[in-house]
C-alpha cells in the first residue's frame, strides 16, 4: 500500500513543527512538503536524520504541483486557512484543518468547494482523543442537568476567546438536550466577569503562560455537581488523531467536522 502524501500549511508554527516531525518516518505517511508565510533563502526543509530535507515554500500552489500530496494538513489561522483550501481543492486535495475560529460561512464554503472539487475535509477544534471524549461524556450528562458552565485555559499567545473546544462544546451539550440550559435571570446583569453565555453555559476563558490547554465542563443540580475535565500536557497528544483524520479524510467527499463521526462515536 502506497504511503499517504502529505503537505503541511504553517510549517514553522508549534503545530505544523509538532506534525511534521512525528509524522517523519511514519510508515504510512509521507511528508512530501512545507509551506510557511515566511521562507529564507534555503527552499528545502531539513528533518530528522531518518528523512530527507522537503520543498519548502511560501508559494503553495507551487508547492501543490511539485508535489502533488493526496492530503493538506492545515494549523494556521482562519486568515490564511481559507485561500488555502480554496487553492488546494482546485488541485484536487483533501484537507485536515486545525484552524479554529472559522465561521459558519467559512465551514459552508470549505463544504462546498469539497463537493464541488470531489475531495474531503475535516475540520476539527480539537485532535486530541481524550478532549473528543470529553465532549463527548458532557453531551451525554446534559441531559440530565439543567445548568452548567465551562472554565477554558489556555497559553498567553493563544488568538481567540471563547477557544473553538469550549464552543463547540456548549453547541454540542445544547443540541443533545434539545433545548438550551437554564439560564438564572439574575445573571442577565451583563457583567463581564461572567464570561461570554453560549446556550444558556457561561463560558470563562483563561490565558496565561504556563498552561497549554485545559477545559473542565461543571454541571451543576440541587446538591451535586458533576465535573468532566480534560487536560493536555504535550502537543504530542494532538498526533493520534491528525494520523487518524489523514488516513480517513479521502474516504469522505465534503466537511467532516470533529473527531467524532471519525471514531463512530
Amino acid at each position: 500500500m502506497k504511503p499517504i502524501k502529505v503537505v503541511v500549511h504553517g510549517a514553522s508554527g508549534k503545530m505544523g513543527r509538532e506534525v511534521i516531525n512525528n509524522l517523519c518516518g511514519h510508515p504510512e505517511i509521507e511528508i512530501m512538503g512545507a509551506v510557511e508565510l515566511e521562507v529564507p533563502n534555503e527552499f528545502y526543509l531539513p528533518l530528522r536524520d531518518e528523512c530527507e530535507a522537503i520543498p519548502f515554500s511560501s508559494n503553495l500552489d507551487y508547492i501543490l504541483t511539485t508535489c502533488q500530496p493526496d492530503v493538506l494538513v492545515d494549523f494556521t489561522t482562519a486568515k490564511a486557512t481559507m485561500p488555502a483550501m480554496r487553492t488546494a481543492t482546485k488541485h484536487g486535495v483533501n484537507l485536515v484543518i486545525g484552524t479554529t475560529g472559522l465561521t459558519a460561512d467559512e465551514l459552508s464554503e470549505i463544504d462546498r468547494l469539497a463537493i464541488e472539487h470531489n475531495v474531503g475535509a475535516v475540520v476539527a477544534p480539537n485532535f486530541a482523543l481524550g478532549a473528543v471524549m470529553m465532549m463527548h461524556l458532557a453531551k451525554i450528562a446534559a441531559k440530565y442537568f439543567d445548568q452548567a458552565e465551562i472554565i477554558e485555559l489556555h497559553h498567553h499567545k493563544k488568538a481567540d476567546s471563547p477557544s473553538g473546544t469550549a464552543l463547540s462544546t456548549a453547541k454540542a451539550m445544547a443540541q443533545a438536550r434539545g433545548r438550551p440550559f437554564y439560564h438564572l435571570p439574575e445573571q442577565d446583569k451583563g457583567s463581564a466577569s461572567r464570561g461570554e453565555q453560549v446556550e444558556g453555559i457561561i463560558i470563562h476563558s483563561v490565558r496565561l503562560p504556563g498552561l497549554l490547554a485545559h477545559q473542565e465542563v461543571i454541571l451543576g443540580a440541587p446538591g451535586q455537581t458533576l465535573t468532566i475535565r480534560h487536560d493536555t500536557i504535550s502537543r504530542e497528544c494532538y498526533m493520534p488523531g491528525v494520523v487518524l483524520a489523514i488516513k480517513e479524510v479521502s474516504k469522505h467527499k465534503g466537511l467532516v467536522y470533529g473527531l467524532d463521526t471519525l471514531l463512530g462515536l
